[in-house]
């Protein structure tokens, strides 16, 4: 065994209930006097209670899926203007990713408090979109300082949001198990990230306002992240980025229709992977457990139902093939591309495919 491993530097607080008094700890301990804190408008009222100790000089509400680059250089001049020295993130991957976005250029502290499964906050991943076209990088200096995990902020997250949101978190898992960089530590925490979402996505669906499903798929999603920035962007990843940047489909439902057809995709190519994801879901095969867990919480099924095109799939398959990341368990064609797109658009069951 030989590898290299590089851990992320992060405090990590989870305790359900105690949102408000460990951002409060978290903002003294960054010796932070003037905050920002970014929400989309649809949580402002949770935002403003998470940070009602803080002394804020800037509530954000602009917050738009992929992060457009505009919105971006709006946010970057506003927390210049006013002397921000402390970025506060409440919410899902979008808000976060905004946090992100003007760390890259403003080197601020992020102390980020998630409200969905998105696990954004966990990695050194940053995302822009700009015309059409989403450009995804890597700079430690985007990586949050702090992360509060706090069950309760998700209780309100309606049910279908939760389950591909969970579902986006279980592609980090998936996608850690070959990414460009993964190594033997990345395949164990992305193994226990599936075993504890596989858990917490039926809980939440059977209890909405139950934390113990909550708090498992929170904890999974941490783990999933944390394999994810260390094992880099899979297949799957470059495909939704992709999709999501081109057509501006909403991300999490886009992964969650994606991931069992790469899933299908990639499997047979790399046996050892496929085996660490059945015995995770602890399934006779890793996409018979997927395919159980995603009827089991009525999954999203087809890109058709969220605003894609038929014709746009065509559109998208050069742009995928380039960038389909190095080291792919298997070589991937335009026609490899197409197939599996058209068969997420149709929400087709996950076409068989072998390594000949």
């Amino acid at each position: 065994m030989r590898f290299e491993h590089e851990s992320l530097t992060q405090r990590v607080c989870f305790a359900s209930g105690e949102a408000r008094a460990l951002v409060r700890a978290e903002a003294e301990r960054l010796g932070a006097s003037r905050v920002m804190v970014i929400a989309a408008a649809a949580e402002d009222e949770l935002a403003q209670a998470v940070s009602a100790d803080l002394p804020v000089v800037l509530r954000w509400n602009e917050v738009l899926m992929h992060v457009p680059v505009e919105v971006a250089g709006r946010a970057r001049a506003a927390a210049a203007v006013h002397r921000a020295d402390l970025l506060l993130s409440v919410g899902g991957g979008s808000t976060t990713g905004l946090a992100k976005a003007i760390t890259l250029t403003r080197g601020l502290p992020i102390v980020a408090v998630p409200t969905t499964y998105a696990g954004s906050e966990a990695t050194s991943v940053w995302g822009l979109t700009e015309q059409a076209h989403k450009t995804t990088g890597v700079d430690a200096r985007v990586l949050p300082r702090s992360v509060v995990y706090d069950a309760t902020l998700t209780v309100s997250l309606p049910v279908p949001m939760s389950v591909a949101s969970g579902l986006n978190a279980l592609a980090h898992c998936v996608d850690a198990m070959w990414g460009p960089r993964v190594d033997p530590i990345d395949q164990a925490l992305a193994g226990e990230g599936i075993r504890a979402l596989a858990a917490g996505l039926p809980a939440i669906v059977a209890d909405p306002a139950g934390l113990a499903g909550r708090e498992r798929a929170l904890y999974g999603t941490y783990l999933s992240a944390v394999a994810f920035s260390s094992a880099g962007s899979g297949l799957h990843h470059k495909i939704c980025h992709v999709l999501g940047g081109m057509y501006d489909l909403p991300h999490a439902q886009t992964h969650a229709v994606v991931l069992p057809h790469v899933l299908a995709f990639n499997a047979p190519a790399a046996p050892e992977a496929e085996q660490r994801i059945a015995a995770a879901f602890g399934a006779g095969s890793a996409i018979e457990g997927l395919e159980q867990l995603r009827r089991d919480v009525d999954a999203p099924k087809a890109l058709r139902a969220y605003g894609l095109k038929e014709t746009d799939v065509d559109d998208a398959v050069q742009a995928v093939l380039d960038v389909v990341p190095d080291g792919n368990p298997r070589p991937v064609t335009a026609g490899d591309v197409q197939r599996l797109l058209r068969a997420a658009w149709r929400g087709a069951d996950p076409w068989p495919t072998s390594n000949e």
